[in-house]
Formats: C-alpha cells, structure tokens, sequence
C-alpha cells in the first residue's frame, strides 16, 4: 500500500469513526471507553494491541450488527491513541436458515463499516467443513444444504416437527464447530466478544450445564465456568445429539480444542457494557448501517435457526392437518407466543405491530403462507406436501401412523399400504411404490428404512438429549436469541 493510498485509507477510517460516534449517545460512548480498556487489558497493554486478534461471531441480525459497529468504533478509536489497533475476525456460520435477505444485511454493514479491503479485519464465512472469506454473493454449498436437510428432517420425523427439535437445535449445536473453527484459523485469537448480556449469558450456561448431567460431564456453578469448559460442553452435547440421530456409527467425533496453544480465548462480554434495546439505536442501525428487517424473520434479529416464519407455517399446517382446525389457529397460536417472547425481549413497539400486521386478515395470512412455502422449498428443496408428512411422522415405529397420514393425505393409496411397509421393511416391492415413498417424503429409501426401525422421541422422557434439549432451553417455544 502507498503512503498517499494508506493516508487516504485513514482519513476513510476517521469519517467512519466520526459517524458511528454521532449516532452513540454519551452512556455509549463512556461505555466505549470502558471496552477500549477491556480490550487493551486483554491485550497486554498498548504495545501489544497490533498483535491481539478478537473473533466476533456475526448471525446478520441487528444485535449482533450493533455489536459489530461497537467493535469496530473501539478498534478505530485506538487507532488514535495507540500505534496499532487490535485485528477484527468476523465469523458467520452459514446454513439453510440465513436468506439471502440476511446476506444483504451482512454486506451492509460491512460496507457501512468499510471492512471491505481492511487489512486489520478478517471477515469469515464457515459453511459445513469449509471456511470462506465473505462474499454478499457467497452461494451456500450443496454439502451444506444437504446436512442441513438431513438433520431437519430426521429430527422432524423423529419428533412428529417439534419447531425447535427439528429446525434450531442443529444450528445451536453447529455454533460449537463453527466457533472452534473461527478461534483456531491461523494463528488463532485472543478473545472472543459476543453482545451478550450478563443475565443471557446465565441462561445460556445454565441450559448448557443441565445439558451436561446428561453425557455425564462435570458441571458447577455457572460462574465457575471457563469459555474452555463451555466449548467442550458443547462439543460434546453435539456429539450425543448427532449419536441419538444417527446412531454411534454416524455420530459426529467429539469437538477437538486447540492443540499446542496453552492459553484459551478470554470473553469479551460487550453486552455488560452496553443497552441492547434496538429503539435506542434504531438510527444506527437503519440508517447507518443499512439494516432491513426481513420478512422471514418476523423482526426476531438473529438468525441462528430456521426462519420464525416457517416455524409460523408449520404449526398453521399442523392445526390445518392434524388437529382438525384452520391454517390460521395455528398462526393465531404461534402469535400468542410471540407476542410473550417479544415483550420478553423488550422488542421496540414498531417492530411488534411489524409482526402482527403481516398476519392482519386472511389476504395476508395466505400472502406469509407462500412467502413460508416458497422459502422452504429454496433452503431445503421441500415442498408442503413434504413438510406435512414430516408432521405426521408416518415411517417411525414400524410406521404405526402410516394408515392414518394415507387416510387423510393420500387415500389413494391405501391400498398399496402392505407394500409401503414391505418396501420400509427391505423387502423386494413393485418400483412404483418406492417411487411414491421417496417423493412424497423427500427421503431415500435407506433414510425411511433407518427410521421405520426407529421409535418416535417421547418429547417428555429424560431419556433422550433431544427431549432434554427441548425441556431445559429457557425459551423452547419459539426461537432463542442468537449466541452471535
């Protein structure tokens, strides 16, 4: 770099500075001091800041976008205090559930915060078992899409679409690789931020520690956990949960921690420093930063699991289907507990009635049912007549709901019934009929006959990691806040 482009290059930097700094109030900025002195502590001191190295988990949503922005005012503000300033590594898990409305959002606010060309910032995308740089173009792989679609649907079939069972506890788990990943790129990092509150942060470690009973690890007070501890928690948790899916032969190896470096990432909780509430940034994130609130979203920010919007459209369909009423009960329903959740989370007002007015009346009910299908059918390649064999559930228990989901689904074909289970038996069946089992499922024969061998997850049992994920998370009903 020249010293005419470098100097351009910091004057760039200083604009940039300057307008994050407008848009904070003055409690921010006192709080943004105290972060810089975090950060320097952390660090080792001034002289050792060019070397210090802070990995961000970033899921698109807007808390951890105000995060973001909060990080990199502090990194530019020690520019002017010190040499150097800390390197910035931005890590974003890819999977089924970030649209591209959410990789919008990501470039935004890169651009926004002229990350683009830093040399002092790496942005990171981990997508399966590959990690890429950023692009706002990035497709997701076919590998990636896959696995995503396989776990959905084995949880869902196993657990008859319970929403969070079958579409967030695979991204939950998955942040455990995906933060290992991101702290040993390279030459590893210093510590890790995240804009978790103090009360988030007990919640989160409490469900983790409950959690672990269950493998049989060691656990204490959650004030005496070490992120060290955590991660191998998580490791763990994600090898019993891909075990109980799959079977040991498939389950995933337990999460390796990094090897030769004796000091682990210290924990930068930057929402002990700051208010979280997005009306009081609102500015910031809107018109600085270019955030749009995505339909599929419902305006719940992260993006850590499957859309709230498709979860909204399977409980329609089960109430439609299964439960004998409309496709609006089950919306209605799935209000009701959103409305709990986001006045939980102290959700600004605007964005509340933002909710609320998608679903206002039959016209556009109909309008966020297509907006959910056709989402489902681009993440997951899954049409709803597949969506809604996954809520009956047929195949599981040597297909004990078959007769019932041919009654009310496909009547035509209750008599081809003794083949379907010959067919999910092993045995030898007329090409048409596995045809129809592997069309009208989404599934391999292989995958049908694992799960016509498997009993549906008692949801209530102490016995499997999935109920018990279930039972202990804090806010099972609908979406949890993102770690990122």
């Amino acid at each position: 770099m020249s010293d005419l482009h470098e100097q351009a290059m910091n004057y760039v930097y200083q604009q940039v500075l300057q307008r994050l700094l407008g848009h904070l109030s003055r409690a921010e900025r006192t709080a943004l001091q105290l972060l810089i002195q975090r950060l320097l502590v952390a660090a080792g001191g001034a002289e050792r800041i060019s070397d210090f190295v802070l990995l961000v988990p970033f899921g698109g949503g807007k808390d951890s976008a105000y995060t973001l922005a909060l990080l990199r005012a502090a990194q530019l503000s020690i520019c002017t205090r010190a040499p150097g300033t800390f390197k910035l590594r931005v890590a974003t898990l890819r999977h089924a559930g970030l649209s591209p409305a959410v990789m919008g959002n990501i470039h935004r606010v890169y651009s926004a915060l002229f990350l683009y060309d830093d040399p002092r910032v790496e942005m990171l995308v981990f997508d399966d078992q590959r990690t890429h740089a950023f692009e706002p173009d990035l497709p997701f792989s076919a590998a990636g899409r896959r696995q995503n679609r396989a776990d959905m649907l084995r949880a869902g079939h196993l657990t008859a679409g319970d929403g969070r069972s079958t579409f967030c506890d695979s991204c939950h788990l998955n942040l455990a690789d995906a933060f290992y990943r991101a702290m040993t790129w390279g030459e590893g990092v210093g510590a890790v931020a995240t804009g978790d509150s103090r009360k988030e942060q007990k919640q989160y470690i409490t469900w983790l520690m409950r959690l672990a009973q269950a493998t049989g690890q060691q656990n204490g007070h959650w004030r005496h956990q070490s992120f060290q501890a955590v991660m191998r928690s998580l490791g763990s948790l994600t090898q019993a949960w891909r075990q109980e899916l799959y079977g040991e032969a498939e389950a995933a190896k337990p999460l390796g921690l990094p090897a030769g470096k004796a000091v682990m990432p210290v924990h930068v909780a930057v929402g002990e420093l700051f208010n979280g509430r997005a009306d009081e940034h609102w500015d910031l994130l809107t018109d600085f930063l270019g955030f749009r609130f995505d339909d599929l979203a419902l305006a719940f920010s992260e993006s850590d699991c499957a859309n709230p919007l498709l979860m909204a459209h399977l409980q329609g369909l089960r109430s439609q289907y299964l439960d004998g009423g409309r496709y609006a009960d089950g919306i209605a329903s799935y209000l009701q507990d959103a409305r709990r959740l986001m006045r939980r989370k102290r959700m600004p007002a605007r964005l509340v009635a933002q909710v609320l007015a998608a679903f206002d009346g039959d016209a556009c009910i109909q309008a966020q049912r297509a907006l959910a299908a056709g989402f489902a059918q681009q993440a997951y390649g899954l049409n709803e007549a597949q969506l809604v064999c996954m809520l009956y559930s047929p195949f599981v228990d040597q297909g004990q709901g078959m007769e019932r989901y041919l009654r009310d689904c496909h009547p035509g074909m209750l008599v081809a019934l003794p083949d379907l289970h010959r067919a999910l038996s092993g045995q030898q069946v007329p090409e048409q009929v596995l045809q129809w089992l592997m069309e009208s499922s989404a599934m391999s024969l292989a995958e049908l006959q694992a799960l016509y061998a498997r009993r549906r997850i008692d949801l209530a049992s102490s016995d499997s990691i999935i109920a018990r994920i279930r039972a202990a998370d804090p806010e099972r009903s609908l979406q949890r806040r993102a770690v990122a």
